[in-house]
């Protein structure tokens, strides 16, 4: 019988919404709960096992009870309960792959700080480690041992055959990162199904672009800005550039919502609506006025919504479409390059949401420059 194993981080991705830019430690944990954040990991642990079960029945999925456990699991493992109760740590994670340690794969929802946890825990076990795949539930997501989504992880799953093949995994210093500071550390690698195009790939640094590419793309959102429409611009150094343009201080990783000032060049100025923003506050100032989206690609992944930027939640969307605004899509020709005509994903963690922005997007590369390029859900089916 094929076993599966699910191993649940409950509290990954809970910092995103609340604008908190992680989730690692106590304190980010329950500031992001008093800022309204609400988990997701275990949902979207709970869509993998369903897409794997509709397309392998005949598969045992055993997980972990409580938090850490998965919804849908045929038989769950219970482990020694430690500190606070209701609070789970890193060496719970650890345990909860080495109980898991006799299955044929092992999915793990989280980011790339529980991917770390499950580096360390299949490390102890040596040889006799099973593969592991992991469900993208974290803030930031950025090792290659990750599905680009939770149904594309059920399909991974299901097709599994034992071929592997090894996938980085890369971390950040969380404290650093909320500083602006981005230095992903490279830990190790882990042993995954062989399915490279269901994989999000290890996130690829931006050191080489050139700083005109940037600039030049500042300028030509500038010059295509409403006086009259706010802006929101997501995180990363592209849409910095925009603020900058405008004059403005906006924040490298957070979520900022600006309106542009005067006319021409020379004079162009801006204001900042809300800076570093949660989904409740971005939400309220989306639906009040005409809104667009300004969002850049991430590096090698091609994600455009649902990876540092979960602010932009499925309502927000939905508030700036419902009052006419657009979705505006970042990207140097290098980036774009580098996908190798993979299209550009979004990942809301609401398929419908995600659907509604298929299709075509004009992405800007420079001032005066632009191409159309396709965008999908996540969690489109992959030919395996």
């Amino acid at each position: 019988m094929f076993t599966v194993g699910v191993v649940v981080n409950p509290v990954a991705g809970l910092g995103g919404a609340a604008g908190l830019k992680g989730s690692d430690g106590l304190d980010v944990q329950r500031e992001a709960l008093a800022r309204g954040a609400r988990p997701r990991a275990g949902e979207r642990a709970a869509q993998a096992v369903r897409t794997l079960l509709s397309r392998r029945p005949d598969a045992r999925v055993v997980s972990i009870s409580g938090p850490m456990g998965a919804e849908g699991a045929h038989e769950l493992v219970r482990l020694p309960s430690h500190g606070e109760a209701g609070v789970t740590t890193a060496a719970d994670t650890r345990a909860a792959v080495a109980a898991l340690g006799h299955v044929d794969l092992l999915l793990f929802a989280g980011g790339d700080g529980t991917a770390r946890d499950v580096l360390d825990a299949v490390t102890e076990l040596g040889e006799a480690a099973p593969p592991v795949l992991g469900i993208p539930a974290g803030v930031k997501v950025y090792s290659g041992c990750f599905a680009l989504s939770p149904a594309t992880a059920g399909f991974v799953a299901a097709g599994f055959d034992g071929t592997t093949a090894e996938a980085e995994v890369v971390d950040l210093d969380e404290e650093l990162y909320r500083r602006g500071a981005v230095s992903p550390r490279l830990y190790g690698s882990l042993k995954v199904p062989a399915a490279r195009r269901a994989l999000a790939g290890r996130k690829a640094g931006s050191s080489t672009t050139a700083e005109g590419t940037v600039e030049g793309i500042a300028r030509e959102v500038v010059a295509r800005m409403r006086p009259g429409t706010r802006y929101i611009l997501g995180p990363g150094a592209t849409t910095l550039a925009v603020g900058r343009e405008l004059g403005l201080a906006t924040t490298l990783l957070g979520v900022d919502v600006v309106e542009r000032g005067g006319s021409g060049f020379g004079g162009v100025g801006g204001v900042v609506v809300g800076a570093d923003v949660t989904e409740a506050q971005l939400f309220e100032l989306a639906k009040d006025g005409p809104t667009a989206l300004v969002l850049s690609v991430i590096g090698g992944q091609g994600f455009v919504l649902g990876r540092g930027n979960q602010q932009v939640s499925p309502r927000v969307v939905d508030a700036v479409r419902e009052g006419g605004g657009e979705l505006v899509v970042l990207a140097t020709q290098q980036k774009l390059a580098a996908l190798n005509g993979r299209p550009l994903l979004a990942d809301t963690g609401d398929e419908e949401t995600d659907i509604k922005l298929s299709g075509h997007v004009r992405v800007i590369t420079g001032y005066r420059e632009g191409t159309i390029y396709r965008i999908s859900p996540a969690s489109e089916e992959f030919d395996l």
